[in-house]
């Protein structure tokens, strides 16, 4: 009997080669012939699933963002709001190896974004479904008391989404990168802040 392949496993291998080939040689080391090598197959075999190196760079990306998917999904509610929201915003932060990987990924994608259009486009998507995930988060604790009414929602939302691509850089991108404990400190003060300024009470909003 023929051999049965399971092509969506085996494009998700060729993402993993992608992956630790751009955290360990960067970016620009990425080609179709060295992504095989790491995966131990042809570039032949590797070209029967993706055309171009554009198509598989994207696809490696896609893959990050459904990892971090998959685990928001997974997280079981914290004891409080503040919990949860934190505990959320840490999926996309580097505090393993797995997500400073993604971390590391994602920062090469931004910069060769600038001069690919193809991956211009996704690394936009990439961004607002980050953006998206924030506002989300900043609604939710108004909603429930975490935070007053009159916050700015788009306004929190985009200094969270600075903060957290700012941590992400610094975390993975420095001689001296930030440790997951200082990474975590940062995001609860500024949690704590928001509803210190705000008049509300940390750990007032039930999750």
């Amino acid at each position: 009997m023929p051999k049965v392949v399971d092509h969506d496993a085996r494009r998700q291998e060729l993402a993993e080669a992608t992956w630790r080939l751009i955290r360990r040689e960067g970016l620009e080391a990425v080609s179709v012939r060295k992504v095989a090598r790491e995966a131990g197959v042809s570039p032949g075999s590797l070209r029967h699933y993706f055309t171009s190196q554009s198509e598989l760079l994207a696809y490696a990306l896609r893959m990050v963002g459904e990892r971090i998917e998959q685990r928001i999904r997974s997280l079981e509610p914290g004891q409080t709001l503040e919990d949860h929201v934190q505990a959320l915003i840490e999926q996309v932060l580097p505090l393993d190896e797995e997500r400073a990987t993604e971390a590391v990924i994602w920062l090469a994608f931004v910069g060769k974004a600038l001069v690919d259009p193809e991956l211009a486009k996704l690394a936009t998507e990439t961004h607002n479904a980050l953006y998206h995930l924030f506002h989300q988060l900043i609604k939710a604790m108004v909603r429930h008391g975490a935070l007053p009414r009159e916050t700015d929602v788009e306004l929190e939302a985009r200094r969270l989404h600075a903060l957290v691509d700012g941590l992400a850089l610094h975390g993975v991108a420095s001689e001296e990168p930030l440790s997951p404990q200082m990474i975590r400190q940062i995001v609860a003060h500024h949690l704590e802040q928001l509803a210190a300024k705000a008049g509300a009470v940390p750990g007032r909003g039930e999750a």
